[in-house]
């Protein structure tokens, strides 16, 4: 049984928890909590509090909410930290693991250098076993990893090119995001061209990113020139035979991202996350070699299956496909609707 420790109880880090509680062969052993707001006081409900530093433990006892001690002691009782912190700081952290001992696991928002691998668990889940440090990669980069890998196994991939259509921000972010613009990455391309080739070995990647004002997903348009030449129907095939693609369909009524968040909600996981990419089957198709096809990507979760599969390649656990068919058993991946 593995002990894994959740440095950070935001957006990402409390789905962590969440996914690391139903799993059999690991156990949360603690958060970590920067204030006592209203979700310290939901977190601990299920799950021990842990604090920056000593003098935080007061200003939470204060306002009625137990903590367990400070982040040393969490990491001291962890097997593995898995760092949700914002962007830049497990950067800052990483000497107080290093110091300790104890194993990590970092988010999309700090640099490849810092680990000493990149993680996708269909693309390169091997890369990271026995590992110390490994970072999840972005969920865009996640997303295009996703949707690209059955592509480059059954066709090969020569180069990709992919606008990235980028919420403005997360729905319970009320500080950011443009409200009333549309908003263009000027650098081309932006990071996540980059980020993809350290989790898939494909040749040229562009990527263009525009930030729009929604927060529900989103959405990719990918072209991918492969290898050697399939047809639509191949590529669907391709698609179906992973359980992380959700294909859905404008038939259906499928239109948008909300109708796509709409069939989260009814399958009625925890907090109604939709951790599969999914990809609309009337975009799909080939021409000359170009693969071709829009999908949509829920940003708070799913990163999510990605960093329960990355501790079990640290630890030498499970091989990938019995890894992810736990992972996706334990989160109801894959699991119809319709």
């Amino acid at each position: 049984m593995i002990k894994v420790g959740i440095n950070g109880y935001g957006t990402i880090g409390k789905r962590v928890a969440y996914a690391i509680s139903v799993q059999k062969d690991m156990t949360v052993s603690g958060v970590v909590k920067s204030n006592p707001d209203f979700m310290s006081r939901i977190a601990s409900k299920n799950f021990n509090i842990f604090v920056p530093e000593k003098d935080k433990i007061k200003i939470f006892e204060d306002q009625g909410i137990k903590t367990s001690g400070t982040i040393e002691d969490l990491i001291e009782d962890s097997d593995i930290i898995v760092d949700a912190t914002p962007e830049g700081m497990g950067r800052k952290n990483k000497p107080m693991y290093e110091k300790s001992g104890v194993k990590a696991v970092f988010q999309g928002g700090e640099e490849h250098s810092i680990v000493q691998a990149s993680f996708n668990a269909y693309s390169n889940y091997s890369d990271s076993w026995g590992k110390d440090f490994v970072r999840v990669v972005s969920c865009n980069t996640t997303g295009l990893a996703r949707t690209l890998y059955p592509i480059f196994q059954d066709f090969g991939i020569e180069s990709v090119n992919a606008t990235l259509v980028r919420r403005g921000t997360d729905p319970n972010d009320h500080k950011k995001g443009p409200m009333n613009a549309i908003e263009p990455g000027l650098k081309i391309p932006s990071h996540h061209a980059p980020d993809l080739k350290t989790v898939l070995g494909v040749g040229e990647v562009n990527t263009v990113a525009v930030k729009v004002p929604t927060t529900l997903m989103h959405v990719h348009s990918v072209q991918a020139v492969m290898k050697k030449n399939s047809s639509k129907e191949e590529l669907l095939s391709a698609f179906s035979n992973y359980n992380r693609i959700l294909p859905v369909s404008g038939k259906d009524g499928v239109s948008s991202t909300a109708q796509v968040m709409e069939i989260a909600k009814e399958r009625s996981l925890n907090r109604s996350d939709l951790y599969e990419i999914a990809v609309w089957v009337e975009s799909v198709s080939v021409r000359d070699r170009v693969a071709s096809y829009i999908q949509a990507v829920h940003q708070e979760s799913d990163v999510i299956p990605e960093n329960v599969d990355a501790v079990r390649s640290m630890f030498q656990l499970s091989e990938r496909d019995k890894s992810i068919r736990t992972t996706d058993e334990t989160l109801g991946i894959g699991k119809k609707v319709y």
